[in-house]
């Protein structure tokens, strides 16, 4: 058995269908009798409202049977995501495809409508029983039975529910659940999708293979990667972050014995056959390859009683968690850029601050995984530019080989205040005006810049910062991506940690000594004037994720901090509740962003919360 990670671009169906074909063959070369693809490889994921082209849809169908004429002489049974339409119906579904026939379509049951997910805005449900012609393949609840067994196959958040379609399929006599998925890259995932998906095969007595997207589309970034599951025993994973494909022996004759050992399994499905009809099986005759040749799987270091010895250390969750944010990140630019096709080079305003400093490393590790990208860094000071952060810049840039240009805007900063003098009938810009408007003229340059270079403009605030609006409309909310939108000051802090001890750069070190803050104004930091970040990241975790009233929030404040007077925390939550409703207003204007929480500040996507606003509710 095999699963695939492959990189589809959403409305590729020629180059995507092209893909899925090379791995095709590779698998058939190496003997694979099922192999898997993800959930909508074909047309790309998520298609959003893409899917109501009828064109988009047919032109997945014809791509679906050029696969399946194409791989007419191989013997492998195929499993790939489709979106199919049927009159006024669409559905998100897994294909089963073998000996150049189009066998079936299994249309997805569960439709995530939260978090970052919409589908039933698009789709329609399958269900228990649906049968239906889809041009002359059966489309509807189904299993598929092969010379080596029987398959059920769902789409990805059919796994992520105990009451799932796998139950009654595995009752009615599935040995193996394939399910393709685009599950997007989330901190954490991984451990609830291993927990998650090892309780569904082991529930169900089943071998569960699962083969995942990989790559970024949109701000959405898949980590791919892939696991078969035998009655709850994991026997394969695959590598994230990559494109590629993994297979395993599996001795299916082992998931047979245990469900027969197995008595509370074999009682629950004796009560399944007297409440309700069994899923109907579609046979294929056709052989699926030479099997008596297949190794017996032997588990790894040959004990089956033991881990094998001389396992490499391991790293800390924390190091996994900031290794896997470092990837994340760096594939979402990369795909971006890449897929876009409108770009020819990558562009950063560079302060020597945190956040610009972490946006720079991330570029430079995807320009790693882009042959022939450059990056080009620009410093842009005034008279109140720090000279601790301008030479982190300089010296992260030469150990980065990055080429950095300093271009001061000085000059143009005190005719941009003339300016606004004049406008205000002389009357003197305030202290915010001078500080926004410094901003505002490093975006119009970058913008300038970029228009002519080719560059993609990478906008590089955080996270908590844009929270409370702590940015600039017009200056550094400015982008054409946001890279680290998503991700905490903290958190931020944390990988620019975690790169100094993987790669050792100065300019990370030189950073990380200097006081954070926008420079611009005379001796800022700000820290003074929003709050301590540990204490901002915790309020903007409790309100925004937990949803907890500001009293609520100050509460919880007093158990994290205690050192802290409580008055004190009980004026940092409510300030935080004030700046971040009054903020929206200028989140909902930034660009595109990366999702790599479960908190995103994404209205369209993530968190959808009313512009205008006022929160007496959480003042009583």
């Amino acid at each position: 058995m095999a699963v695939a990670s492959l990189d589809p671009t959403v409305g590729a169906v020629r180059s995507n269908t092209d893909s899925m074909l090379a791995v095709a063959r590779e698998m058939a070369a190496a003997g694979v009798n099922l192999g898997s693809f993800s959930e909508q490889c074909i047309g790309g994921y998520p298609p959003e409202d893409l899917v109501q082209w009828r064109a988009f849809v047919e032109a997945q169908r014809a791509e679906l049977e050029r696969f399946a004429r194409e791989t007419a002489g191989l013997p492998t049974v195929f499993v790939a995501g489709i979106a199919v339409g049927m009159g006024g119906q669409l559905f998100n579904c897994a294909a089963v495809v073998h000996a150049g026939r189009l066998l079936g379509i299994v249309p997805k049951e569960k439709l995530p409508t939260y978090n970052v997910f919409y589908e039933a805005r698009t789709f329609s449900r399958g269900g228990p029983g649906l049968s239906l012609d889809a041009a002359g393949v059966p489309l509807g609840d189904f299993l598929f039975s092969f010379d080596f067994g029987t398959i059920a196959v769902e789409v990805c958040e059919d796994a992520w529910s105990p009451d799932g379609p796998m139950r009654r399929r595995c009752y009615s006599g599935a040995e193996v659940v394939v399910n393709v998925s685009a599950s997007p890259f989330r901190v954490g995932i991984v451990g609830t999708r291993l927990e998650m998906l090892a309780t569904r095969s082991a529930d169900n007595q089943t071998t569960l293979v699962y083969a995942n997207s990989v790559g970024g589309q949109d701000g959405l970034i898949f980590d791919g990667g892939g696991w078969i599951f035998q009655n709850g025993r994991r026997v394969l994973e695959a590598p994230r972050f990559q494109q590629g494909w993994r297979s395993c022996v599996v001795d299916l004759d082992r998931t047979r014995q245990m469900r027969q050992e197995n008595s509370t399994w074999r009682s629950d499905c004796e009560a399944f056959f007297h409440r309700e009809k069994a899923v109907p099986v579609i046979a294929s005759t056709a052989p699926t390859g030479d099997r008596t040749d297949l190794p017996y799987p032997i588990p790894p270091g040959k004990s089956f009683f033991l881990p094998p010895p001389g396992q490499p250390a391991a790293l800390s969750p924390r190091q996994e968690v900031l290794d896997d944010l470092i990837e994340a990140l760096a594939l979402g630019i990369r795909d971006y850029y890449r897929k876009a096709g409108a770009f020819r080079r990558l562009g950063i305003a560079l302060s020597g601050g945190r956040d610009s400093m972490l946006t720079l490393l991330l570029a430079w590790r995807a320009a790693g995984q882009l042959p022939g990208t450059a990056i080009t860094a620009f410093y842009m000071p005034t008279r109140f530019s720090g000279e601790a952060t301008r030479e982190a810049a300089e010296v992260l840039c030469r150990e980065l080989e990055v080429e950095l240009r300093e271009v001061s805007i000085e000059a143009a900063f005190d005719r941009e205040v003339e300016a606004v003098r004049e406008m205000l009938a002389g009357e003197e810009p305030t202290g915010i005006t001078r500080q926004n408007a410094q901003a505002r003229l490093r975006a119009a340059r970058m913008w300038n810049w970029a228009n002519t270079a080719g560059a993609l403009f990478l906008q590089t605030g955080d996270m908590s910062e844009k929270a409370v609006g702590y940015t600039t409309i017009g200056g550094d909310l400015e982008g054409a991506l946001s890279v680290i939108a998503n991700v905490p000051k903290t958190v931020v802090i944390a990988l620019l940690e975690r790169f100094h001890e993987r790669f050792g750069f100065d300019g990370i070190a030189r950073t990380l000594a200097t006081a954070p803050g926008p420079e611009l104004a005379p001796s800022q930091t700000a820290e003074e004037e929003l709050m301590p970040f540990p204490v901002l990241d915790a309020c903007l975790a409790l309100y925004a994720g937990d949803k907890l009233a500001p009293g609520e929030v100050a509460r919880a404040l007093q158990a994290l901090f205690p050192e802290q007077p409580a008055e004190r925390l009980a004026a940092w939550a409510g300030r935080f509740a004030t700046l971040f409703s009054r903020s929206i207003y200028k989140w909902v204007q930034s660009p595109l962003a990366l999702h790599v929480g479960s908190l995103d500040l994404d209205r369209e996507r993530a968190l959808q919360l009313p512009v205008v606003q006022r929160n007496e509710w959480g003042q009583a």
